[in-house]
Order: structure tokens, then sequence, then C-alpha cells
């Protein structure tokens, strides 16, 4: 449940000296497939390795490689994006899935490899363009956004920024997560739908970190999304704006 990222910088930076180990345990808000209208709260479990070389491994990054020059910085890796169910599930906690997806058939996961570049505009104002391109189950298509990220505090004990973003998806994208083939129609009951290229999805966020040591911190993640051209109009779509959010500590080593 990304909130546009912001939080995420905050509590996974490292000691450019030495490695460094995050964990993250909380909570998180949010709905069940994109242009749900149903929540689920489902446990927000994470890792991270960062070594000074920029070699990363992150539940939520992926495996990959990030730099910087001056104040461009960069990153690649191997990440992986989940399945969508055609009904719901739970188990281990996790929730996932909706009856209203039922005929839709499963979307499998996909293996992507994220590509990341920020430009640091100034000293609390960063611009990103980033892309997630699939390289397991391609018809499952490729995503491209861009945003900003403000901080709009940073006392030693609390950093506050908020972020905004956008992105656009390939049509490959936009069947797979929003439109309707004549067969799924025939077993789910849904109008036939050929959604085009284009924008996806908006959203913005705030968060709001404070550290309560120099090894544990708490973070907390506000935001809205909403879908936009030919994913808003999708027939799957029951709700264009959602809310959502996330609580977790974090502990760095």
């Amino acid at each position: 449940m990304p909130i546009c990222g912001g939080a995420q910088a905050q509590s996974t930076a490292a000691d450019a000296s030495s490695a460094t180990v995050v964990v993250q345990a909380g909570v998180a808000v949010a709905t069940r497939y994109a242009g749900s209208d149903e929540r689920a709260v489902v446990p927000l479990l994470g890792l991270e390795y960062a070594h000074p070389s920029g070699f990363f491994a992150s539940t939520q990054r992926g495996l990959g490689y990030a730099g910087s020059a001056g104040p461009l910085s960069y990153s690649a890796a191997l990440g992986y994006r989940g399945k969508r169910e055609e009904k719901k599930t739970t188990g281990l906690g996790f929730s996932s899935g909706s009856k209203y997806l039922r005929g839709m058939g499963e979307v499998k996961g996909s293996a992507t490899a994220n590509l990341t570049l920020s430009y640091a505009v100034m000293e609390r104002l960063q611009l990103q363009v980033a892309t997630e391109q699939p390289v397991s189950n391609r018809d499952n298509g490729a995503l491209y956004s861009v945003g900003a990220a403000a901080t709009l505090l940073e006392d030693g004990k609390n950093t506050m920024v908020l972020s905004v973003a956008a992105n656009a998806a390939d049509r490959k994208y936009m069947q797979t997560y929003h439109g309707v083939t004549a067969a799924q129609s025939a077993r789910s009951g849904y109008a036939a739908y050929t959604p085009k290229a284009g924008a996806h999805l908006a959203e913005a966020g705030v968060s709001w970190q404070h550290k309560l040591s120099s090894e544990w911190s708490v973070t907390g993640m506000v935001g809205a999304q909403t879908l936009l051209g030919d994913a808003k109009k999708s027939p799957l779509t029951r709700r264009t704006t959602s809310l959502v959010g996330a609580v977790f500590v974090s502990y760095s080593y």
C-alpha cells in the first residue's frame, strides 16, 4: 500500500559508512483491489538491508542497487507485484481478493524491474520519475509514475513529509486490472470492457515519523487515492476515490 513512498524514505535511510538493517511491523488499511469499495486491515511487515556500496534487499523495494550523484539519485531493483484473487481469501492474518471479482479469474503475480530517478530541487523538495516493468507474466502490463515529496518538518525527533504522485498504465495493465474480456463477461456478469492506455491513478499523502531513540521510531501515514481515465470508468470500479493509511514501528541497527 504505497502512499507516494514518502514515509519509506524516512524509515530506511542508512548511515553511509555502515550497513543498516531496518525491521518494521504494524498495520495497514487499504482497499481489496483498485476500484473496490471494500476495506481490509492487514498486517504490515517489512525488512530492509542496505549496504554502503548501494546494494539493498527489501520486502518493499525488492533486490537492487541505489546510488547518487549530486542532487540526482537513482535505483534499479527486481521486485514483485502480487497476485489478485477472484474471491475473498484469508490466511495467516492476510486477506485479499473480493467477492465482486468472482468470474474474473486470478491475476498471477509478476516479477518486476523497478527503475527510479529522483532529483533534489532544494534541500526539502524532491521530484521523482519511476517505472515498473513486468519481467514475468508480461501481459500484466507496466506502470509509469511521476511524483514529488516535500519535507514539511524535520527537527531531529520528528519528520513530516507531504507527497503527491500520479501514474499512467499501458494497454496490457489496464486490460488486466480494469478490463473485462468477453469470456470474463460471460462468467462474471460484468459488461465487456476494453480500456485504453493512459492516466491510471493519482494519490496524495502525508507521513509523520517520530524517533523514540537512535534505533526505534514510529511512523503514521494517511492518504487518498483516486482512479483516473478508463480505469475510473471500468465496470469493476465500485468506488473511484479511497482513503488509505498505515502505522508501524521500525527498529534499525
